[in-house]
């Protein structure tokens, strides 16, 4: 009988254990084939929606149904890779036969995990074979096997393909709109004429219509910009709260005014930011431009903080809602714009100009006028509606007629073109692929958010939607993605670098809503207003108890955080029931900072910027045990009040970015050197006192940003010669002993563009044993006391930004820099001469020149072919210069000139009541004036 029972358990456990163990054999295999798989199933994911324009009853819940399967196993397949990886991390260096030897106990729970996740993965490719099989009977939506045979399964289900599928650009840009001369000039009249009463101005139409750009462009119009002494733009959305209206307009107002906000803003109640308010606007004529306002009881909030100086001042409000416009009467003179449609002649003009952009003449080709004219007229006059169907035209060939007919005619299939959002879900559909999760994620933040571009590229990349291209780094391949689609007109730029590069960005809010659609249609993202549903991220943007009830919630990787009414119980629970890969908490309170927030293993983001706090200082170690976030990729603690950072900083071995800027952290740990993997560690004047014989070993760095060198640092300062990857480097109190090991370390850096040095006390080092400066450099700023220009600079070919600080310079440094080929911008401070020549073809790109406290100078020369590209000049604390410059009439590109502090004679003489020099700048179409008593602002 026990040979029987024993006979029978060798034929059945030695099956078992041949199989377990060939399942934990080929696990690396699996895994990696589930990858493949995955990226496969995101793209067909993405494409699947564009079923939905056919709205067939049948095929169109079928699509849906077959979706909802694919993003379920998607789920699955992220969540059993995760787990992978993150166990094999742990296991790293441990040898499993030395396991066994040393500890048979922990050698058998590794084998049993392993066992497990191969177990999970042979149960998703089940499903997918299922899900492949329902597939064979739909005709519109169809997955097959590639023929790949997947590791755990007979099957042949891997690499799943999805057949009769095709792609599909689109956004508003202000500059290209037409047909608002008119309304235009109406609108300025009415802000720059009229009675001296405050006025309520109001441009009201649907949405789509153009309002903001037309609201933009007379904001921005010259005689706007002259006639008052303030002008301040703030954007309203549908849920804004009072307080936080008013102390935006606070801030904004502070900001034009050149002012610092009162410290306790953060605090105010309403009525002291109304008197705040007031106190500002007091004696100012005013123009505030309330853009997208929803609610008629806006005026209500902010009447009794727009102070009624009786000299002109005006409220311009952009609605959709007449009754917003009229409900302003009650207290105040209104008058109302009325915006309609595009004219035919208008609406045929826009989409030229779109459409044809990258044609010679943008005019349409004889052979598309006809198509052309039926798809201008589907967009019923609405401008947004014109330039985004035109930015996807731009994209076609011209002289494939067919693919213009085919796009008509998925613009006659659609029963609800009267929608502007369906149009504009057709320019999603034309995305590349990888641009698509881009796109979606501009649906976390909230409505008329924006959003800076490098929080933005750093996000997607730790989401993995940047490929990697070969001789770029990701941040240049995630910006060309932003630029595409800027470009597409789905993404409008909020701010531009002067050198073209995307400060800031947001979309229209008919975009958003869109967007919106598309991420809980694909579980992207859900936006949550107090309940919780299935979806990879989360973008909270109000509290509720409810937060924790889903029993989806495990799904979530991505949590954005965008209040501060949360529970405490809900930020409690975030380490033990979800496994999050991004964390972003940006401008919310310490409150729900909870310690169980840092056992989040899996966490690759986490941003904890401009968030606002109400003790004087976090201490690290009071949040719990940051070491534990072992999958960390990006960390930011800008703008909090944390000021020690722990030394188990140094386990978070994936740590990429480290952003420590605004904080009162001064000294970097020893440990951090053992982040090998860290690319971005920015701050503000961190010692690296520590860092000694240490930070040479940081080779992945790409950014040292605000660093101070120790006083005895000169072996630092020789380590960072091993950074040959850096790309901006930032350093303070740089002395004379280290000038030498500096400069050595500097020129190994070949792949520097952009480079700070503050080395007030260091006296010509930098001229004399800098050979040459790295060849891409593209910024520079130098802070030193040297007599001597450095001969270097001039070599700078790719030199866009250049700032000399301190220099003791005697001789003019202009005949040295006049030729930097592609110079944007220049900035001058502490020049000791007497004169300044700008010789006749100097400076040919440059745009912004900036002279700061320049205290013996008396005259400025500019030839008649200099400067010729030249649109901003600022002239700040030149006691002794009481002429403008000579030859300032030849800058005929100049839009701003800006006069700071400088003498009464030199005010005197540019003033337009009886200046002898006003009329040779009769040509500048803004003046500013700023001294120590008055601001003020004319136009010509």
């Amino acid at each position: 009988m026990a040979e029987t029972a024993l006979s029978l358990t060798r034929d059945h456990l030695f099956p078992f254990l041949k199989e377990a163990f060939n399942m934990i054999k080929g696990l690396p295999k699996a895994v990696a084939d589930t990858k493949d798989e995955l990226e496969m199933i995101q793209a067909f994911i993405h494409d699947a929606d564009m079923m939905d324009a056919a709205k067939e009853d049948m095929t169109h819940d079928t699509i849906k149904r077959r979706v909802k399967e694919l993003i379920e196993v998607a789920f699955r397949m992220e969540d059993v890779i995760d787990e992978y990886m993150i166990f094999e991390e742990q296991q790293a260096g441990n040898d499993p036969g030395c396991a066994a030897l040393s500890n048979p106990v922990d050698f058998i729970k590794v084998m049993i995990l392993r066992l497990q996740i191969a177990h999970k993965i042979k149960d998703i490719n089940s499903q997918v074979c299922e899900i492949m099989e329902s597939s064979k009977s739909d005709n519109r939506f169809q997955i097959q096997s590639s023929g790949k045979q997947g590791p755990s399964s007979s099957r042949g289900c891997q690499n799943v393909q999805w057949q009769n599928l095709r792609h599909a650009p689109f956004y508003m840009e202000e500059a290209e709109i037409v047909g608002f001369e008119a309304p235009r000039d109406k609108l300025v009249h009415w802000l720059v004429n009229g009675r001296a009463k405050r006025t309520v101005i109001s441009v009201v139409g649907m949405g789509g219509l153009g309002k903001t750009t037309l609201a933009k462009k007379v904001f921005d119009s010259r005689e706007v910009v002259g006639h008052f002494d303030c002008r301040v733009w703030i954007t309203v959305s549908q849920s804004y709260m009072a307080e936080g209206l008013l102390r935006g307009m606070l801030l904004k107002i502070c900001k034009e005014k050149k002012k610092d906000p009162p410290q306790n803003i953060s605090t105010m109640d309403r009525w002291s930011l109304i008197s705040e308010v007031r106190n500002l606007l007091n004696g100012m004529r005013y123009v505030l431009l309330f853009d997208d306002v929803w609610n008629e009881h806006f005026w209500d909030e902010i009447e009794f903080a727009v102070t009624d100086n009786k000299n002109g001042s005006r409220i311009l409000i952009t609605t959709r809602d007449m009754n917003v416009a009229l409900y302003c009467k009650k207290s105040s003179f209104v008058e109302i714009h009325n915006l309609r449609s595009l004219s035919p002649e208008k609406s045929w003009q826009l989409f030229c100009k779109k459409a044809f952009q990258f044609e010679s003449n943008e005019c349409c080709p004889r052979e598309l006028k006809d198509i052309s004219s039926k798809i201008v007229e589907k967009c019923e006059g609405l401008p947004l509606a014109i330039v985004v169907i035109g930015g996807l035209l731009s994209m076609k060939d011209t002289t494939a007629v067919d693919e213009w007919v085919n796009f008509y005619n998925e613009l006659q299939k659609n029963q609800h073109i009267d929608s502007i959002t369906n149009i504009l879900g057709l320019s999603y559909h034309d995305l590349p692929y990888h641009l698509k999760s881009c796109l979606l994620y501009f649906g976390i933040y909230p409505e008329d958010y924006e959003i800076k571009s490098k929080r933005l590229i750093r996000q997607w990349m730790v989401e993995g939607f940047v490929k990697h291209e070969e001789g770029k780094t990701l941040e240049k391949v995630a910006e060309r993605y932003l630029r595409e689609l800027i470009d597409r007109s789905l993404v409008q730029s909020s701010s531009l670098s002067i050198d073209g590069r995307v400060r800031s960005c947001r979309v229209h809010d008919l975009t958003r809503e869109m967007i919106l659609r598309k991420c809980e249609d694909l579980r992207f993202c859900h936006v949550v207003h107090g309940e919780l549903l299935i979806a990879r991220r989360l973008s909270i943007t109000t509290g509720s108890n409810d937060l924790m009830s889903s029993n989806e919630r495990p799904h979530i990787r991505s949590l954005f955080v965008f209040t501060d009414e949360l529970p405490l119980h809900f930020m409690s629970r975030i380490s033990t029931e979800y496994m999050l890969k991004v964390l972003d908490f940006e401008e919310v309170k310490r409150s729900l900072i909870h310690e169980s927030l840092w056992n989040l293993n899996h966490l690759k983001y986490l941003g904890f910027e401009s968030y606002l706090i109400h003790s004087k200082y976090i201490h690290l170690g009071n949040l719990g045990n940051l070491g534990n976030l072992i999958h960390l990729k990006y960390l930011s603690f800008r703008n909090t009040q944390i000021y020690i950072l722990p030394n188990y900083i140094a386990r978070l071995q994936n740590l990429e970015t480290l952003d420590l800027r605004g904080t009162y952290v001064e000294e970097i740990p020893r440990e951090i050197c053992k982040l090998s993997k860290l690319q971005h560690l920015l701050g503000d004047y961190l010692s690296m006192i520590q860092l000694k014989n240490g930070i040479g070993s940081m080779t992945s760095l790409q950014t040292l940003g605000k660093v101070k060198i120790d006083k005895h640092g000169a072996e630092q300062t020789r380590e960072l010669g091993r950074l040959t990857q850096l790309r901006k480097l930032s350093l303070f109190d740089v002395r004379e002993e280290q000038g030498s090991a500096l400069c050595s370390s500097i020129n190994k850096m070949q792949c520097l563009e952009s480079l700070r040095i503050d080395s007030r006390i260091l006296d010509d080092i930098l001229c004399s044993q800098f050979n040459s400066a790295p060849p891409m450099l593209r910024k520079l700023s130098l802070l030193s006391k040297s007599k001597k220009l450095p001969e270097w600079i001039p070599k700078l070919q790719n030199l866009v930004k250049l700032s000399l600080i301190d220099f003791q310079l005697i001789d003019d440094p202009m005949k040295l820099l006049k030729n930097l080929p592609n110079l944007l911008y220049l900035h001058i401070f502490s020049y000791k001469g007497v004169s300044m020549h700008f010789q006749d073809g100097g400076f040919q790109k440059l745009k912004d020149l900036r002279l700061i406290y320049l205290p013996n100078l008396n005259s400025i020369c500019i030839d008649k072919g200099a400067l010729h590209s030249l649109k901003s000049l600022w002239l700040e604390f030149i006691p002794k210069l009481e002429e403008v410059p000579s030859g300032i009439q030849h800058l005929k590109q100049l839009e701003v000139l800006h006069v700071e502090d400088m003498s009464t004679e030199f005010e005197s003489n540019i003033s337009r009541i009886r200046g002898r020099s006003h009329s040779i700048i009769v040509h500048v179409p803004v003046v500013r004036i700023v001294n120590f008593h008055r601001y003020y602002t004319f136009h010509h």
